[in-house]
């Protein structure tokens, strides 16, 4: 959510931002108008209340008060009622308030964007920051991952949409275990890196969807329970993002690093068309997550360490990739900044989306109240929060079946996952 008095301060600042992503700025217009109406009802009650107190004063200077207060009553009677409207008034304004336009203007406002974001109008204006490793040469024609499963008996569509429809699958065999050595890996690497595990809730409430700004970002792509109001977590990122709401935290503790690994579950509904076949774009899918709470000053140093951290998983898996920087028309709702690793599939002869590592600044903070104190006696300030994928496990095991098949159609494991799985190859024999 936009801090209003951010947007009192320079809200040319925010109509900039606004504009580089490509939408409409007019909103800044709205927030100021409703922030106007606000102020000058909390200048109102100040006045009434101003004038209440003078008229109390004249009474107690008053030789017969009882004839004071006899002679002023209609007066003073007015000032209250003027006082609890103005009250009124303005608790429904406040940008504080659960029913306030205000709030839910600011809370539709997307975050302000870094200076550090490329502009650009989508995802073909964003720019490579870097790439490692060199795709693989193969003396055959390579083939898709699907294909690779289905032919190795470890993965089944055909089972997965009788049982759930389209966009599931079932692994199975050595495809079952890939999967569970490939999270395992991440898992551990985490905990080397001085992330505390974590395994929360599946089922969030609408209030904690609310808080990490999910019922904007993924509002049509969720599975509710709508007797409970309860939500299907689309990413870890909303329950480690929001584990600590409403607590004000120690700087000293700063920052706390989360990990989980978690079955995630979206609608896809905006993906009509688009990647149905194989494992790229499901309803169901792995993903460890890697969630950050920062010291403001600190945050963007942090958004690079947990970039590296996500990347480092790339390395030992000796998967080809690149890292680039999202440019301000396709940076998400909640982030100031995001960087996607993005590793090569030969299938398709181009990269595509393992991770995505955002900085979201003060924005869900101040939605979840996370909060910090420098000191015992300081004033308690919003932390920044960051999250990232590390990785996606189902986009990890199409990288690896893709990266690392042989002409016979078996598996190399990549050398990392062999103490995991136990094995060298996958193969329609041994699986």
């Amino acid at each position: 959510m936009l801090d209003i008095v951010l947007v009192r301060r320079d809200p040319e600042r925010v109509r900039r931002s606004a504009e580089r992503r490509g939408l409409d700025a007019s909103f800044v217009d709205r927030v100021l108008h409703l922030d106007a109406e606000y102020r000058s009802a909390l200048a109102d009650t100040e006045r009434a209340k101003a004038e209440k107190n003078a008229l109390s004063a004249e009474i107690g200077k008053a030789a017969d008060k009882a004839a004071a207060a006899r002679a002023r009553r209609a007066p003073l009677d007015a000032l209250a009622e003027r006082i609890a409207a103005g009250e009124a008034r303005a608790k429904s304004l406040s940008p504080d308030a659960a029913e306030s336009p205000l709030r839910d203007l600011l809370a539709q406002s997307p975050n302000l964007l870094d200076d550090s974001v490329p502009d650009g109008a989508g995802e073909a204006d964003n720019p490579v920051v870097r790439t490692s490793g060199t795709p693989p040469q193969f003396d055959f024609e390579p083939k898709p991952h699907w294909e690779l499963g289905e032919s190795l008996g470890i993965v089944d569509f055909e089972r997965a949409s009788r049982l759930s429809g389209s966009r599931f699958s079932v692994l199975s065999g050595a495809g079952a275990r890939l999967q569970r050595a490939v999270a395992q890996f991440f898992l551990d690497r985490a905990g080397r890196k001085g992330y505390l595990e974590i395994a929360p809730p599946l089922l969030v409430t609408r209030e904690t969807m609310w808080s990490t700004g999910q019922l904007t970002k993924f509002s049509d792509a969720m599975f509710q329970d709508r007797d409970a109001d309860l939500f299907m977590i689309p990413t870890a990122e909303v329950p480690l993002t929001a584990l600590h709401a409403g607590e004000i935290l120690d700087a000293a503790s700063l920052p706390r690093k989360f990990a989980a690994h978690t079955p995630c579950f979206r609608k896809e509904a905006g993906a009509a068309g688009k990647d149905t076949r194989g494992l790229i774009r499901q309803h169901q899918f792995e993903k460890v997550e890697l969630v950050w709470l920062a010291l403001p000053d600190r945050s963007f140093e942090a958004l690079e360490a947990l970039v590296r951290d996500a990347e480092d998983l790339l390395v030992e898996l000796e998967l080809p990739y690149r890292v680039v920087a999202l440019c301000s028309a396709d940076t998400g709702f909640n982030a100031a900044k995001t960087y996607d690793l993005e590793v090569w599939l030969p299938s398709a002869r181009t990269y595509r989306e393992i991770s995505s590592c955002s900085n979201c600044t003060d924005f869900q903070a101040r939605r979840s109240a996370i909060r910090f104190r420098r000191d015992p006696a300081g004033k308690p300030e919003f932390v920044h929060t960051l999250n990232g994928s590390g990785l996606a496990v189902g986009r990890a095991l199409v990288a690896i079946l893709e990266n690392y098949q042989q002409a016979d159609g078996t598996i190399r494991v990549p050398t990392v996952l062999r103490p995991y799985l136990g094995r060298e190859t996958i193969s329609a024999a041994t699986r």
